[in-house]
């Protein structure tokens, strides 16, 4: 490689400088990355020592209860998600040992698996939900003035917007 074609790639890094993040954009993104990490575990970890339920089970929950027939194809609950199927596929495993949801094969096409909440299921996501709300509440909407959650709702709905085309089966907005 030549000089001159060194002195080029690095003129092409130096115009691909980002655009840094002044001290309180910084300040913000680091509060909002440790603030939402922070919530998730404590929602978990509310959820794993008053129920035996992690956020995610509670989650796979939630989404089939909220679907046709209380059920989704696995692939398009992964999906939902935004977790991989293997991941998902085992902890639909755990939950259907629990009497929580039920596979079986899709009766559309034969192909595709299904996991459906089970009755025991749905009482189960009823007996927790309040558990879950409270500390949405508790570690959320109640630390801050309506008026700041309404605008961090409409931050999160600007983010979804501007991403959600590249994931559009990740959409669980009611009002899109």
């Amino acid at each position: 490689m030549t000089e001159s074609d060194l002195e080029s790639k690095r003129e092409a890094w130096r115009r691909r400088e980002p655009r840094w993040l002044d001290d309180r954009q910084q300040h913000a993104w680091r509060a909002l990355v440790l603030g939402t990490t922070l919530l998730f575990d404590r929602l978990d970890d509310d959820l794993r020592q008053q129920h035996n339920l992690s956020l995610v089970e509670y989650e796979i929950l939630v989404r089939l209860s909220e679907a046709e027939d209380r059920s989704l194809r696995m692939a398009r609950l992964a999906e939902s998600l935004a977790h991989s199927r293997s991941r998902v596929t085992h902890t639909v495993k755990r939950m259907e040992a629990a009497g929580l949801v039920e596979r079986c094969g899709s009766k559309e096409d034969g192909r595709g698996v299904v996991c459906q909440l089970t009755d025991r299921g749905d009482l189960l996501l009823r007996n927790v939900a309040p558990t879950h709300v409270a500390g949405v509440r508790d570690y959320l909407v109640d630390l801050i003035d309506a008026d700041d959650f309404e605008a961090v709702g409409r931050v999160m709905d600007a983010v979804a917007d501007r991403l959600i085309s590249d994931h559009p089966e990740r959409e669980i907005r009611d009002d899109r």
